[in-house]
């Protein structure tokens, strides 16, 4: 009997080390399958084909010393492999965030079997597992048999936990490769939390019953974009020498903040059954050195930058004439790479890497 006390109390003090998808779907099944087919469970140079494409390029690959694993494969140590990605222990272990000038560094939590999470109304409770009886044998089972569950970490309510990988990230040569406006991850409203981690329908557990949980698939540019595109408005205003597009982003940063994307306005004129397309405007963040393009390691300055910006409303003019009876489809997009840098990354065969992706699209009736 002592035996299997012992196996059992081993196996849940190794779940606090060693815990993966598969142990938190006994509980998480709903949250789990999302995280699943997330870009931080795949942020590992074996499943992101992007990542692997910068990286094979990058001059330390011939070293084999990966810099990049603090975010993309935290779990490495020496002499492992970098196969694996986030794991909901990486994210729910976060204590708090270092700042540092190079990149952030994410301070985990020594405490065993002890998860962060938020719940609005339960910001001041720390819920242990426990069973109670009553006078009339009556059980009641408390918290989690796996884990306990920490609410008090206000960083799990900013946003303040995601700034230790999505803050910034200088390269040899002190410049900023990307960046993020930390003004996203302050209010408990609004936040990269809530717009990326949105509430949805669905129980976030099997043990305690819920109608709505937190998104794990982290919406984004590769993943469920569409719960995004509510962040972004197109509005359309007929002028004397044309009309106007207006794009309003309303996300606390720039409407695409990876150096390698590409967001395009895309407008056709449809006048008597004929579509004409008109011209498209491009916007992008260039990063170089001397002038020209560069890989992230060797770029020391901003080439161009004709992103939109944080809360921007940016007005795109068209000097093209309109009539009565003509109709403007107005849409909004971006490719993941840049055409103009595909071939050199060897990517122009992943269609799905290489595909322009309309995050909205409005139509417009001229009278």
């Amino acid at each position: 009997m002592k035996a299997i006390f012992y196996i059992l109390a081993l196996g849940l003090t190794l779940f606090a080390n060693t815990a993966d998808t598969a142990t938190c779907h006994k509980c998480h099944p709903t949250i789990v399958e999302e995280f699943e087919s997330s870009m931080h469970k795949k942020s590992s140079i074996y499943e992101d084909k992007i990542h692997k494409a910068v990286w094979d390029k990058h001059p330390l690959k011939a070293k084999d010393n990966y810099t990049c694993a603090k975010c993309h494969t935290p779990n490495t140590t020496d002499g492992q492999t970098h196969k694996e990605g986030i794991t909901c222990l990486n994210c729910h272990t976060i204590t708090s965030v270092q700042k540092h000038a190079k990149s952030n560094k994410n301070i985990y939590s020594d405490k065993d079997k002890t998860f962060y999470s938020a719940e609005k109304g339960r910001e001041g409770e720390i819920v242990k597992h426990k069973t109670t009886s009553s006078w009339w044998g009556n059980k009641t089972t408390v918290g989690s048999a796996y884990h306990d569950i920490d609410y008090t970490n206000e960083a799990f309510y900013n946003g303040q936990m995601c700034m230790g990988c999505h803050s910034h990230r200088q390269n040899s040569h002190e410049f900023a490769v990307c960046s993020i406006d930390e003004d996203g991850a302050k209010d408990k409203e609004s936040n990269c939390i809530s717009c990326h981690m949105p509430k949805i329908d669905g129980t976030a557990t099997t043990v305690r019953k819920s109608k709505q949980h937190t998104y794990h698939g982290f919406a984004g540019a590769r993943v469920n974009p569409e719960m995004l595109s509510k962040y972004v408005e197109l509005e359309f205003k007929k002028v004397a020498n044309g009309f106007e597009v207006v794009i309003e982003n309303k996300a606390p940063h720039d409407f695409m903040t990876h150096p390698l994307r590409v967001a395009q306005l895309r407008v056709t004129l449809t006048r008597d059954s004929k579509h004409i397309e008109l011209k498209t405007h491009s916007f992008v963040r260039i990063i170089g050195t001397d002038g020209k393009p560069s890989m992230p390691w060797l770029a020391t300055e901003v080439i161009k930058d004709t992103m939109i910006k944080a809360n921007e409303k940016r007005v795109v003019n068209y000097s093209d004439a309109l009539k009565s009876g003509d109709k403007v489809e107005v849409s909004l997009g971006y490719y993941l790479v840049n055409p103009k840098a595909v071939k050199k990354l060897n990517l122009q065969d992943e269609k799905e890497l290489t595909k322009f992706t309309i995050l909205k699209s409005k139509q417009f009736s001229i009278e």
